[in-house]
């Protein structure tokens, strides 16, 4: 079993803080935003407001996430909690996929339909999120060191945008008196949502079912592994992310036909490639000095259907 250990100190600390105080300024807004948007008819403002909603409850499952990512690994979980941070940032990502769709359906709606809203009132609700998405923005940036905070991050960065929108539909509203610019204004943040919101889906979907992170190459590792002397060739090879961070390797490594213990130091090479140059530190490597073959999705040495010879196991970590 390897136990990974868990984030601590200061800088967990720090997050938790930063993401208790964003809870409780979110849920402040939500409530001026909906209630302003009831009363200036500005569907600008509710889908600020549902927006926000929908930020809170991301920040809200960013905590319980980064609450269970403290917890140390157990023989009943030997990789710990890492990956409830990546599946917070999916539900989030999730979340807002549907609302931008809700907001694109009510917006078309509205352009069929005009509602006459009070663009003053929408101006200075937006001015005060501004300031307030901004700064829980610029607090989540300083935090934002894996997927789950980063998918956070975004949701407060795209709500100051959409936000600043909002200032500037109501003044062409009150400059123009059109008031088609608030669904069209409202069209715009659904896009704008529903572009960050992809990219973290797809990011933490490829995290969960066990793909090669993004920017890594088999290839190059395949080569990178090979070049270590005393290897022969280098197959089966996994990698895949534990968490957002944390990345895992296994594979079979061919070699001479040498004694486990003459062979510890081309284990310590094949782990300093690994760590030094593709930032992978968990690794189980199993040496194999005969041919091998492919069988159901394993690779099994044809010898070993028939003679039963063994194989040189290296587990790292």
């Amino acid at each position: 079993m390897h136990v990974h250990a868990a984030p601590s100190g200061p800088s967990a600390k720090r997050t938790t803080s930063v993401l208790g105080f964003s809870l409780a300024a979110t849920l402040a807004y939500v409530l001026v935003t909906f209630i302003a948007g009831i009363r200036a008819h500005s569907l600008a403002l509710l889908s600020e407001s549902g927006h926000n909603v929908s930020d809170f409850l991301a920040l809200l499952l960013s905590f319980t996430a980064v609450y269970f990512q403290l917890r140390p690994a157990d023989e009943a979980r030997t990789f710990g909690y890492q990956r409830t941070g990546v599946l917070a940032a999916f539900i989030n990502a999730a979340t807002l996929i549907v609302l931008s769709l809700w907001i694109a359906v009510e917006a078309v709606h509205r352009l069929s339909h005009p509602v006459p809203v009070q663009p003053g009132m929408m101006m200075i609700v937006a001015a005060a999120g501004v300031v307030m998405n901004g700064a829980i923005a610029a607090l989540l940036w300083g935090v934002a060191q894996d997927v789950n905070l980063r998918s956070a991050f975004l949701h407060m960065a795209g709500d100051t945008l959409s936000t600043a929108a909002v200032i500037a539909g109501g003044a062409g509203i009150q400059l123009t008196g059109k008031n088609w610019i608030d669904p069209v204004l409202s069209l715009l943040i659904a896009a704008v949502i529903l572009w960050s919101s992809i990219g973290i889906v797809r990011e933490t979907l490829n995290i969960l079912l066990e793909g090669t992170p993004r920017g890594v190459s088999l290839a190059n590792i395949r080569s990178g592994m090979e070049a270590v002397e005393g290897v022969v060739n280098v197959h089966d090879l996994h990698v895949w992310c534990l968490g957002s961070h944390s990345r895992a390797l296994a594979c079979h490594v061919q070699i001479a036909d040498i004694p486990p213990s003459e062979s510890a130091c081309i284990l310590m090479n094949l782990n300093h490639v690994l760590k030094d140059h593709f930032h992978i530190s968990h690794t189980t490597i199993q040496f194999e000095h005969i041919g091998c073959e492919a069988l159901e999705g394993c690779v099994v040495p044809p010898e070993e259907m028939t003679s039963g010879s063994e194989h040189h196991h290296g587990h790292v970590h």
